[in-house]
């Protein structure tokens, strides 16, 4: 066979396109895409960006574009699309209003189908990203070793498929990055062009692309500090070099606002210009509005994102009311397969060898010097950003810096093969390793399959996901298809659900009634209940369910419970806690938060009054900290 890696790198894209594509055919609809599939539909069709601003559109429209084009339903008639036209209002609306796209107007299966199928194709597309520049990083090999590591990480098996910005966002960020450090080696119009293009991409992904600035700044100072051989070593003629890419930099990011700003304007060509009234009525001013309207709803968007970050967060065992820094590194130490994590570490040891025993010896490849170097000061920029998070609540927000983790391992195949020439006698023992190491990678995910959110790695020693872990890391309500398989199979006529989601719980499972395990009532005694592990010690406080009869289900994504036929009182060790020591989910304060949503998606006039009570609320707490602060 001429070209072996070519035919392998596509049998482990398809391998992929099972792996993940099998259980997004299966699973329910999970937290986030209510809110954002509902919403590019409305960009699609309506041309309005009221719904979910506090994300850009891309990753949305692309997941609503099939869907629009096979006529999906949307009743623009309804309360909760005239209730969202307002900042805040929007932040409720969008929930009710995606349910009923979702759910309710259409077929959830097919819709789910075909709104999956885009961001499917875009994980393919950024598994084959990774394929390539891995091979020119090092070789063909090296681009086969990144792919199978890739394929086979349980994060991207998982989200992957899933309408969210996290996979588009990675497939810009790793665009741009390849495509900056293109511009600075060779820099010219068309470089120029397609940095700006893949750099607008990023930017209409996720408000987290802002990073990418700081990238261009992190490596820019690598290159003064620790210049690479292309760089002149003459003062004037460096500075005229700098000169020449800083220029090529400031167009391309201004390529990329403009391509912003476009997509922008045309998305939110129909959306009412109210809350700019005080520029005028007239013509001229309309007009004005139109053209002021892009850019106010960018950073309108990127300030609720902002103020939404801050999270409190769960992780190892321990509660916390923000977020902390060995957040990411635990999670990405429990959610990766062991043999990826081993061989990072056996990376490590040939990179040190090729340093004392391959000394004049070209490692990367002769072009590719400044593309390496933009592939680790990028990996540093998004690393640091994440230890310093506010927002620590999943692994997927971690998954810029697990694609440019596994393109570190593409020189290593071609440096084992130069040590192999330079007789280092480990050389064959770690090219078998490294060899052994990618295929128990890929064997471990195809016997877990399907179930890769609750996927924790034998660095959990056994113990259970609630315990280590929190939110969508372990469950996001989307094995309800498999919970309800179960009951029925048993013939199971009623439980009650705490669900980790928003949904209305009887969608799924005709048979559930909604549940708040720490507020279990007299009724309840001998019951089943259906919990999700996300809330026993994340979302909720129910540790005390444990103590009685229960079976795990869907990996342990979620927990089926024998209540006892008399409920302990609060706060008897084998009760529910008392009311200082419930949780909420997502930490949000007061009662039930799901409730809020719940009551609204049921019936959507109750939106507005949702909301002037939420807004009373919120002014009553302001004037209490005030009044606080003046006794002080």
């Amino acid at each position: 066979m001429k070209h072996p890696q070519t035919v392998l790198a596509a049998l482990l894209l398809v391998l992929m396109a099972v792996l993940a594509g099998g259980p997004a055919l299966r699973e329910s609809v999970t937290f986030d895409e209510i809110a954002h599939l509902g919403a590019g539909v409305s960009y699609l069709q309506k041309l309005d960006l009221r719904m979910n601003e506090e994300h850009p559109p891309l990753a949305k429209v692309l997941a609503a574009f099939p869907l629009v084009l096979h006529g999906v339903r949307a009743n623009y008639s309804d309360v909760s699309w005239s209730f969202s036209n307002g900042w805040f209002n929007a932040m409720l609306g969008e929930w009710v209003w995606g349910h009923y796209v979702t759910l309710n107007w259409n077929d959830p299966v097919s819709t789910l189908l075909w709104g999956r199928a885009p961001m499917l194709a875009l994980t393919l597309a950024l598994g084959l990203c990774v394929y390539l520049f891995a091979s020119f990083l090092g070789d063909s090999w090296g681009g086969i070793l990144c792919l199978a590591a890739f394929v086979s990480t349980p994060t991207f098996l998982a989200f992957g498929p899933l309408i969210l910005t996290d996979f588009a966002v990675t497939l810009f960020s790793l665009l741009t990055l390849w495509s900056f450090a293109s511009l600075w080696r060779a820099p010219s119009r068309r470089a120029m062009l397609l940095f700006g293009f893949c750099l607008g991409g990023a930017l209409l992904s996720k408000f987290s692309s802002g990073l990418l600035l700081f990238g261009f700044l992190a490596f820019r100072l690598s290159l003064r500090y620790f210049p690479l051989p292309q760089v002149p070593t003459e003062t004037a003629e460096r500075r005229e070099w700098r000169k020449l890419r800083g220029r090529y930099l400031w167009k391309g990011i201004f390529v990329a606002a403009v391509t912003v700003y476009v997509v922008y304007l045309i998305l939110s060509w129909n959306q009412p210009t109210d809350f700019m009234r005080v520029l005028g009525q007239g013509g001229p001013s309309l007009l004005l509005r139109r053209l002021l309207m892009p850019p106010l709803l960018y950073f309108r968007g990127l300030l609720m994102f902002a103020l939404s970050s801050p999270r409190a967060t769960f992780i190892l065992g321990h509660y916390y009311h923000r977020g902390v820094w060995f957040y990411f590194p635990v999670l990405f130490l429990l959610k990766s397969t062991v043999a990826f994590l081993l061989s990072l570490l056996l990376s490590l040891a040939v990179a040190l060898a090729a340093r004392f025993r391959l000394k004049g010896e070209r490692i990367i490849p002769a072009g590719m010097e400044f593309h390496w170097r933009a592939v680790w000061t990028f990996l540093i920029v998004f690393v640091a950003a994440c230890l310093l998070s506010p927002m620590t609540i999943s692994i997927r927000h971690f998954t810029v810096p697990m694609v440019l983790l596994i393109l570190l391992l593409a020189p290593v195949p071609r440096a084992l093969s130069l040590l192999h020439e330079a007789r280092w006698p480990l050389a064959r023992i770690a090219t078998a390793a490294l060899g052994l190491l990618a295929l128990a990678s890929v064997a471990t995910v195809i016997r877990v399959y399907p179930h890769y959110f609750p996927f924790l790695n034998s660095l959990s020693f056994g113990r259970p996901g609630y315990v280590l872990v929190n939110d969508s890391n372990l469950d996001w309500n989307q094995s309800l298809p498999e919970v309800e398989q179960y009951l029925q199979q048993r013939g199971i006529q009623h439980v009650l659900l705490d669900e980790y989601g928003v949904i209305e719980p009887s969608f799924y499972l005709p048979q559930a009634e909604f549940w708040n395990c720490q507020l279990p009532g007299p009724s309840d005694g001998g019951k089943l209940a259906v919990v999700s592990a996300s809330m026993i010690q994340d979302g909720h406080n129910c540790v005390w369910l444990l103590r009685y009869p229960h079976t795990a289900l869907a990996a342990n994504s979620m927990y089926l419970f024998q209540l006892p036929a008399v409920i302990p009182p609060v706060g008897d060790p084998a009760g529910p806690p008392p009311p200082e020591a419930h949780r909420n989910l997502g930490g949000a304060p007061g009662p039930d938060s799901r409730l809020i949503f719940l009551n609204c998606i049921r019936d959507p006039y109750q939106l507005k009054p949702t909301m002037e009570n939420m807004r009373a609320q919120y002014e009553a707490e302001m004037a209490r900290r005030k009044a606080a602060r003046h006794e002080h």
